[in-house]
């Protein structure tokens, strides 16, 4: 199989202003997928997709290609990132160099391990999913303790069942808190299709210890507590 790795990074970041050049631990954030991206074997090509000069110039520099500028009505805060994969796609079809799927590795996950990514090709090669997405076990079910204000104002359940009432949370069904730490997503799915919950997909699970995912100043802070305390340890 033929895979591309791919980083979406746009240069407007509001959570944390400069967030993928941002320096962590010696490297600017974006740096961080690119290098882990360039450990897996199956990775042949490594594509950055954004709108910032800036962000491009050091993508480049870390032997990442970046082939076009990312039209500005799919660098918004709103926009949708999967019309972003799809604008990558239709580029490759361009080219004639589409992949069996694409990888990406936003960069807002730099403590993931080149190991989460194979792990993430290996299940894709078994030919069962469309996609592959990684995610760690929940500490909050929505089954037991996670609520929300409904119509009238007042506090409910997040997930009703109607067969089942939960009162504690070793009986309710497991549930996972989606990570930034790779996908992988067939091309073909994601030509013919706008999302990704619209195809088969199959479950990495990450230690919670690699999977956070940077989105502000908070986060920035505890990733960086984690990797220093990781060093320290071996």
């Amino acid at each position: 199989m033929k895979f591309t790795a791919c980083v979406f990074a746009r240069g407007g970041s509001k959570g944390l202003p400069n967030k993928n050049i941002k320096i962590f631990n010696g490297k600017p954030l974006i740096a961080w997928s690119i290098c882990q991206a360039k450990k897996i074997k199956d990775i042949k090509k490594i594509i950055v997709s954004t709108d910032s000069e800036e962000i491009a110039k050091i993508a480049r520099d870390y032997g990442a290609d970046v082939p076009f500028v990312r039209p500005k009505h799919l660098a918004e805060d709103d926009s949708a990132e999967w019309d972003s994969w799809k604008h990558l796609i239709d580029y490759l079809i361009k080219i004639n160099d589409l992949p069996e799927a694409l990888i990406s590795v936003p960069s807002s996950s730099p403590l993931r391990s080149p190991e989460d990514i194979q792990l993430c090709i290996d299940k894709f090669r078994l030919g069962k999913f469309d996609s592959i997405v990684t995610a760690t076990k929940s500490k909050r079910s929505p089954y037991f303790n996670m609520i929300k204000i409904n119509e009238n104002g007042f506090c409910e359940i997040l997930e009703k069942n109607t067969k089942n009432k939960f009162f504690n949370r070793q009986s309710v069904p497991k549930s996972y808190d989606l990570t930034t730490v790779c996908y992988v997503v067939s091309s073909k799915f994601i030509i013919n299709n706008n999302g990704l919950f619209e195809g088969k997909v199959g479950l990495v699970e990450i230690p919670e210890e690699r999977s956070i995912d940077i989105d502000n100043e908070w986060d920035f802070k505890l990733a960086d507590l984690i990797y220093l305390n990781s060093i320290n340890e071996k």
